[in-house]
Formats: C-alpha cells, sequence, structure tokens
C-alpha cells in the first residue's frame, strides 16, 4: 500500500485519505501478506464491516481501493501478479433518489448564509454552487485569475479535467467585489453545514453541499436542458452518473405513450 501510495495514490486529489482507508483495512484484516490475500479473506472482511455498522456504499468504496492497490502496481510491473480477488463484485445498493431544493428554499437558504456576517465565503461560496453545478470544493479553490469572459474555469476537479462553465456577467462581478472585500476563499464547508442545519431544510444524510449540485443540475433538465449538456457541466466521467437527473425532464419518458404498440388504437372499454 505504501508502494501505490509512492507510485500511484500521491498524484490523486485525495490520494492521502485513500492511503489512511487502506491502512485501515489492510490492520482490519490481520496485515497479511499481498499475495496471501484471495477473495474468501476479503469477502469475509466485508461482511465484518458490514456487521459492525459499515454502508453497502463504503464497504464498495473499500473494495474498490483495494483492487486498485493491486491493478496499478501489476500495471506498473512492480508485482507480477494480478488482483487476486477481481471476482467479488461490489454489493448491489439500492438506488436512492435525490434531493434537491425548491426555489423558496433557495431563497431560504442563501437568506441564511448571508446572515452569517462572521463568515462571509459561505454565501458566495454556495452560489457559485448554485450556477454552475460546482462542488463545493470546486467552487471554494477558485482564484481571481479563474474568472472573466463570461466563464469561470474549474481545475481542481475530481475527474483531473479542466471545466469551464458559462456564469452571468453579475455574478462575475459580484465575484470580484467579495475577493476585494474579503481576500480568497478558506475552507468553510464546516460553518455551511451549521448555517444549512439551522434553516427548515433537512437534507438527506451525507448531502449536505452536495445537494447544492443536485439542485443546480435538477432544475437545469426540469427547465429543458440537454441530458449530454449537463454532463459536460458537471463533469461526470460518463453519462451513465447524469442520466441519475434524467426522470426530471419534462418530456423523460412520454415517448413510451406516443410510440408504443398501443399509440393509435382506441381502447374500448364496457
Amino acid at each position: 500500500m505504501q508502494l501505490w501510495y509512492d507510485l500511484h495514490g500521491i498524484q490523486l486529489t485525495d490520494g492521502l485519505r485513500r492511503f489512511a482507508i487502506l491502512k485501515a483495512s489492510a490492520q482490519f484484516m490481520g496485515d497479511p501478506k499481498a499475495r496471501a490475500v484471495d477473495g474468501a479473506l476479503i469477502a469475509s472482511a466485508r461482511a465484518r464491516w458490514i456487521a459492525k455498522g459499515v454502508t453497502g456504499k463504503t464497504a464498495n468504496n473499500r473494495l474498490g481501493y483495494l483492487k486498485s492497490v493491486y491493478n496499478e502496481l501489476h500495471k506498473l510491473d512492480v508485482i507480477d501478479f494480478p488482483c487476486p480477488f477481481s471476482r467479488i463484485k461490489p454489493i448491489r445498493l439500492q438506488e436512492k433518489p435525490l434531493s434537491y431544493l425548491t426555489k423558496p428554499q433557495i431563497t431560504e437558504l442563501l437568506d441564511a448564509l448571508r446572515k452569517r456576517t462572521t463568515a462571509p465565503h459561505i454565501y458566495m461560496i454556495a452560489l457559485i454552487c448554485l450556477s454552475t453545478g460546482a462542488r463545493w470544493g470546486e467552487a471554494q479553490a477558485l482564484t481571481p485569475t479563474r474568472i472573466g469572459a463570461g466563464v469561470v474555469t474549474f481545475a481542481n476537479t475530481k475527474s483531473k479535467r479542466v471545466r469551464a462553465v458559462p456564469v452571468t456577467q453579475a455574478l462575475i462581478e459580484s465575484l470580484r467585489q467579495h475577493w476585494s472585500d474579503h481576500g480568497p476563499f478558506t475552507n468553510s464547508i464546516g460553518v455551511f453545514r451549521k448555517a444549512l442545519h439551522e434553516t427548515s431544510i433537512k437534507p438527506p444524510k451525507g448531502q449536505a453541499s452536495h445537494i447544492l449540485r443536485h439542485t443546480f443540475a435538477a432544475h437545469f433538465i426540469m427547465g429543458g436542458g440537454h441530458i449530454v449538456t449537463l454532463k459536460e457541466i458537471l463533469g461526470h466521467a460518463s453519462l451513465n452518473m447524469t442520466m441519475r437527473y434524467a426522470h426530471l425532464a419534462p418530456e423523460h419518458l412520454h415517448d413510451a405513450i406516443r410510440l408504443g404498440p398501443m399509440a393509435s388504437i382506441s381502447l374500448v372499454t364496457q
């Protein structure tokens, strides 16, 4: 795992976090030799994680991280054997509906954030997220050099791709004025979570700041935006991720009525 971090993980945005999870996972399994790990050992560890209250999503993440250690080191010719538990599949999870804010809730939240005068950055960062669909960390890392010409550019993205999103000139001017008055953004996620939980809004567990991203995506699709355009705005690696919002489109699945076999057949009822 140290080799994985030194040769690959150090390049990842969340490499240190993954490394800590990997080391804890190894300790949980009794620090076995890499070649000795097999599907039975991994399945047993996963069962014990679940028994201790670990969620299926977290267990799947750990499985993916463990596989990555073997796969990356094998690609780099550091080890001469592939992942010995590649046939272990992730737990099938129940899909959950994505929550988003209604327009009255958006107004309530922004009003609450604006009143936090001791934490001036949270209002502006939230505004960027709601205007662009950016993740909180992406918005928080914005600097004056990344705005202009009607766009904001996110360079510290999860996919490692630079992403430019059009915004209004009013937002650009507000950003410049904010930085002039208050200086660069600082880490404000903790204050944001506290302010959010003091409103009437009750986001699902784990969706505190991410609900802003979901809100942009949901309103974009409900307003008639194209799903492929949304994929590019959000910076998703695959369209499958973006398709979670497709059911919100005004015309979603209406072709089932228009193009189905009963479209031109009259129903006779007695």
